[in-house]
């Protein structure tokens, strides 16, 4: 390995930037910024102020505890935020100028999305309770003997969160000059908060009693004075992200009505609160609106949604568009083009002024984790306000990726990269790694990543595409895969080996490596059981076997009808699909990672396909992480993700 190359103690210098807030002046942004921290073993995460003007940064939060959320009041005075310095997270403010930041709930649990009342005296949030439970610090949980865990309907675990209780994401408001909380709503219903104006609160809910056959969530209106709600979205589907223009006429929001099921792209529409009529906006662009990128260097963002200019007319949002995610600028008259083009971009965060016409952006490319910048948007003129990575980047010799593109065999455009080994030298050949990503409705493109960095510091060249199934290349592109997985998707993958091979001389063909997670990890499995061409492969968090995991993933029954377009009594068709069918294939030596506590791709998967690997007299090594669910590569446990990295090099370092 390149001494001056990336490395996994690295992991531990990236500042992840995220979430940025413009002040209603304009004068100030407030951000999160979070590192690993490796004693505490956990993320670390602050407040920073920076003004635009002068580029002095303060920072406004201290001490061994996470924040998110921040959110200025509507006067620019104060800021809300969450924070976990008591242990739990909980609701703060404080004030502009300085000072202590004010604890102003005790909820102790499941605490989200602050949204401050246009005259600034109340925030709304969500905060997780059981229906008919006190708000005034009567519910301290007390410590009972162990009981048994009863389920009475299908959706009832989830990765994030594990086995349900019996509480659910209510909406309460915090009245700050009286200090008072009380909860608008007393359900057993999980409310998603968006977006106030004067008395109308707009929220997501999905109000079927019986929820294991129902994916959808309805927008509303909860209107303070008459304690009444009325519905927006008419047609059924999901939707998310609502805003109001400024003044208050529309609600712009995004979403779709799953024509595609899961597959769907998320469009915006637009509500006309005087007439009440909704309409679909940006309808000729064919690319979904949010950021489907990959990254394992980004933590604490949220989504942005859409932001409106002070014009009423107008308004800005992000757009996965082929290996970018784009700053979008859009007119209620259905105008819609790129704010912000460069050939390289991961905007992941940002929010706009529309006095001084400036956006500040929280953004990534291939070579440079996220940082700040402003756009002048009638200029397109963009500054970098933050460097925090520079001190650490500049000892580091990085290898940069270098965009391809190729035909699929059916005429689909296929998208990849390729990066050169750290140690390049022309005339040597070198072992290629394969990554795939999950989802598989995601993508991989132009953002920094920490782990590709990692292997092409440690002698490899890394191959990454965007196979069909992949986001940013329209609808009929993100559907193709459903039905069809390890078929056109294997072939996507595969294509882009030959290209390679045959386009870049250095590639040795006979040291081959394939690894992803998730969907990748079932396309790693996929792969070795249907060529031989790999000679050491890893899988991750992966799927095995479809009939298995149509019982005991947390998304398993509906998941497997959507993506396999079949049901459980189709048992052939399962079997077909699964990597656990063609083990006897498998020849390639398979390192299987995968977390204990994985409730998306459960670790009965690995289980049953190192078992048969094994009995197989196969080379394979099985490795579990404790206390650790699907998202480990991600943000997971600093000291098990240093494990993990390490486990994939030393397995391809043994075989390649």
């Amino acid at each position: 390995m390149n001494s001056n190359a990336i490395n996994i103690k690295d992991l531990y210098q990236i500042k992840a930037l995220s979430d940025p807030r413009l002040s209603p002046d304009g004068k100030a942004v407030v951000f999160v910024q979070t590192v690993m921290d490796e004693e505490k073993d956990d993320y670390l995460s602050c407040l920073f102020c920076l003004e635009p003007g002068t580029g002095k940064t303060a920072q406004w939060t201290f001490g061994k505890e996470k924040v998110s959320s921040p959110r200025w009041s509507p006067d620019g005075g104060r800021i809300a935020f969450i924070s976990n310095r008591t242990g739990n997270p909980e609701l703060y403010v404080m004030n502009r100028n300085g000072g202590e930041a004010e604890q102003v709930t005790t909820a102790g649990r499941g605490i989200s999305n602050p949204v401050w009342s246009p005259c600034g005296t109340k925030i709304a949030c969500v905060i997780r309770l059981e229906k008919g439970e006190s708000l005034q610090g009567d519910n301290e949980e007390k410590e009972d003997k162990i009981k048994p865990f009863v389920a009475s309907s299908m959706k009832y675990k989830s990765d994030d969160r594990g086995f349900h209780d019996d509480r659910y994401a209510q909406i309460v408001l915090i009245d700050l000059a009286q200090n008072e909380m009380k909860r608008l709503t007393d359900d057993e219903h999980d409310y998603a908060l968006h977006t106030w104006h004067g008395s109308n609160i707009a929220y997501s809910a999905d109000f079927e009693e019986n929820k294991d056959f129902s994916f959808t969530s309805a927008l509303y209106l909860f209107d303070l004075k008459s304690k009444t709600s009325r519905r927006v979205s008419e047609e059924e589907g999901y939707y998310v992200g609502a805003s109001f223009s400024p003044d208050g006429r529309y609600l712009a929001y995004i979403g779709h009505n799953r024509e595609y099921e899961n597959a769907t792209q998320n469009k915006i529409h637009l509500y006309n609160m005087e007439s009440g009529i909704s309409l679909s906006l940006i309808e000729a662009m064919d690319l979904p609106v949010g950021d489907y990128l990959n990254s394992d260097s980004i933590q604490g963002s949220s989504q942005s949604g859409i932001v409106w200019s002070k014009d009423n007319e107008s308004f800005y949002f992000i757009a996965s568009d082929r290996g970018n995610t784009i700053l979008y600028y859009a007119h209620i008259e259905g105008a819609v083009y790129p704010a912000l083009f460069e050939e390289e971009q991961h905007i992941y965060g940002f929010d706009f002024h529309s006095e001084g016409q400036k956006a500040v952006l929280a953004m990534s490319k291939p070579e440079q984790p996220g940082e700040l910048y402003t756009l002048h948007v009638p200029t397109g003129k963009i500054e970098k306000m933050t460097d925090v990575n520079a001190g650490w980047l500049n000892g580091r010799q990085l290898s940069s990726p270098e965009m391809f593109m190729i035909d699929g065999g059916d005429g689909l455009p296929l998208q990849g990269w390729i990066m050169k080994p750290v140690n390049f030298s022309e005339g040597n050949k070198y072992p290629l790694i394969v990554e795939i990503h999950g989802g598989p409705h995601t993508m991989y493109g132009n953002t920094f990543f920490h782990e590709l960095q990692l292997l092409a510091g440690s002698g490899y060249g890394v191959l990454y595409i965007k196979p069909r199934g992949s986001h940013g290349y329209g609808q009929a592109f993100v559907d193709a895969v459903r039905g069809d997985y390890g078929g056109g998707d294997y072939r996507d993958i595969m294509a882009a080996v030959d290209y390679v091979l045959e386009e870049y001389k250095w590639i040795d063909d006979s040291r081959l490596g394939v690894t992803g997670g998730s969907y990748g990890g079932f396309m790693t499995n996929w792969i070795i059981s249907h060529s031989d061409r790999f000679k050491a492969a890893v899988t991750q968090r992966s799927i095995s076997n479809w009939i298995s995991f149509y019982g005991v993933s947390d998304i398993g029954y509906y998941f497997s009808e959507w993506q396999m377009k079949c049901e459980l009594h189709d048992i052939e068709t399962l079997w077909k699909h699964s990597p656990l069918a063609y083990v006897k294939n498998i020849h390639t030596p398979l390192l299987i990672l995968h977390s204990e506590k994985d409730y998306r791709c459960p670790i009965e998967q690995a289980e049953q396909l190192y078992i048969a690997l094994k009995r197989d007299g196969k080379q394979s090594r099985f490795v579990r992480f404790p206390e650790s669910n699907h998202n480990l590569s991600r943000t997971g446990r600093p000291s098990l993700r240093e494990a993990r990295l390490q486990e994939i090099i030393d397995w391809f370092d043994r075989y390649l």
